[in-house]
């Protein structure tokens, strides 16, 4: 996660860059009721979880000696990992959905889900890494900790960019899918067509509803 110049990565909001990738592969991992299961249920289905995410979007791959850091297939979760998993990434679904402009998530939830991520950010503190190639954000734990700081430091390279109210997560219950607004003006609301037009048609047939 590298940046040449403070405070502006010369990222495009068009661009699904690994920061994206990191935050996608791990927001979109809820079981969604249209047959996506859930991945980080227990701690075996997180570690298989982790297992194939070996490397992690590019980002917390290795140390800066250039050693495997433990957080993709070597590492096992537990139960316990795998609830503050899904806590963590609950808590950037609802900011997505905010992003979405999603009435139900606005308000206390919202501001649950942010006191969650302040924690997080204690817990799961980050190093900044200079080279001559540049500055980098960096987890400096092990193991599912790593993880967990990776994610974070992903979400704080791309806001730098100015454009993190592009993340958003679809605002058609349950899919709730995360995804890159790529729209003009940033007015993006479902993940896919087929999305908006469920809403559409869920809205069409209540007013049909209302007006007999």
């Amino acid at each position: 996660m590298s940046s040449t110049t403070t405070g502006s990565p010369g990222l495009s909001p068009r661009d699904l860059t690994p920061a994206v990738e990191t935050v996608l592969a791990f927001v979109n991992t809820r079981a969604d009721g249209t047959g996506r299961p859930e991945l980080f249920g227990d701690g075996d289905s997180f570690t298989a979880w982790l297992a194939e995410h070996d490397g992690f979007g590019g980002f917390g791959g290795s140390d800066s000696s250039g050693d495997s850091d433990g957080s993709g297939g070597g590492t096992v979760a537990t139960d316990a990992d795998a609830a503050a998993a899904r806590e963590l990434r609950d808590a950037l679904v609802t900011v997505l959905l905010a992003h979405s402009g999603d009435e139900e998530s606005l308000g206390e939830p919202l501001r649950r889900a942010e006191r969650h991520l302040r924690r997080a950010g204690s817990l799961y503190p980050l190093a900044t890494v200079v080279t001559a190639g540049g500055v980098e954000l960096a987890s400096p734990q092990t193991g599912v900790e790593r993880v967990f700081g990776t994610v974070l430091a992903a979400v704080t390279t791309f806001a730098r960019s100015g454009d993190w109210g592009r993340v958003k997560a679809c605002r058609n219950p349950p899919c709730h899918f995360g995804f890159l607004d790529r729209t003009r003006n940033g007015g993006g609301l479902y993940c896919s067509p087929g999305c908006g037009s469920q809403v559409s048609m869920r809205n069409y047939r209540r007013r049909q509803r209302q007006a007999t």
